[in-house]
């Protein structure tokens, strides 16, 4: 019989992954900030309305003020990637880096991981940024990042296989090579980042910039590993399920 393992022993075990930090860490600071709802320190209605505005401007990126060159305002590509807007914008994101942050991380190490994650995503919003330059909305999320995750994930892993809910096949959970669901996903962002918006809504050319320096950094720092397990060849590349 096998002893249970010491609460300490697991919870070590959880956050060994920086994958399971980031994702604790955007949980955590989303239940204690504004977005959640949950603190009745930030007041009700109209009061809990500004406090959440005022949070988002000071932690996110505002492209209008980013090119002024504000030291501060350099910053917020880094901050913003741990603020999120709602609940649904916060578990989308979570998931996405859940199901495909921990075999990225294992492949790259988990410093070169993170700032890979950090670095991807401070250029993602900045690639935004820099399109949107007289833009005064703000913009927040690790989108960038985990989509830069994405691209890399593409790279190392193709042959993966992940689950998958399509709306036009009666959301079945049906499992595809992570190649087909991937460029399927990129497809759909880059033909909305046709007609993204300066205004509120999703920064889909933040998604399809973090994608593709995703993908070329692993292509350029992986390219010669094309064969073997890296390239998600085997049991090992096996993935568990992506929304």
């Amino acid at each position: 019989m096998t002893a249970p393992a010491h609460p300490a022993h697991s919870l070590r075990a959880v956050f060994s992954r920086m994958t399971n930090v980031l994702i604790a860490l955007c949980c955590a600071l989303f239940v204690l900030g504004p977005a959640s709802g949950l603190l009745r320190t930030y007041g009700t209605g109209a009061a809990l309305l500004r406090a959440q505005n005022a949070y988002f401007a000071h932690w996110g990126v505002i492209p209008l003020e980013l090119w002024r060159g504000s030291p501060r305002a350099l910053l917020t590509p880094l901050t913003a990637l741990f603020v999120h807007g709602s609940w649904l914008h916060l578990l989308g994101n979570v998931l996405f880096l859940y199901v495909f942050g921990g075999m990225t991380e294992t492949r790259m190490g988990r410093l070169p991981f993170t700032v890979f994650y950090l670095t991807v995503g401070y250029l993602a919003l900045i690639g935004y940024a820099a399109a949107h330059a007289h833009s005064d909305q703000t913009l927040v999320g690790a989108s960038g990042s985990i989509s830069g995750v994405l691209g890399a994930f593409l790279f190392l892993f193709p042959r993966a296989r992940v689950t998958s809910l399509f709306p036009f096949l009666f959301f079945l959970p049906l499992r595809f090579p992570a190649w087909i669901v991937l460029l399927f996903w990129f497809c759909l962002q880059w033909q909305a980042a046709q007609h993204d918006p300066a205004g509120p809504g999703v920064a889909y050319l933040a998604h399809v910039v973090g994608f593709a320096l995703g993908f070329l950094y692993a292509w350029a720092r992986y390219g010669r590993d094309t064969l073997g397990a890296t390239r998600g060849n085997g049991p090992s590349a096996e993935e568990e399920s992506q929304p």
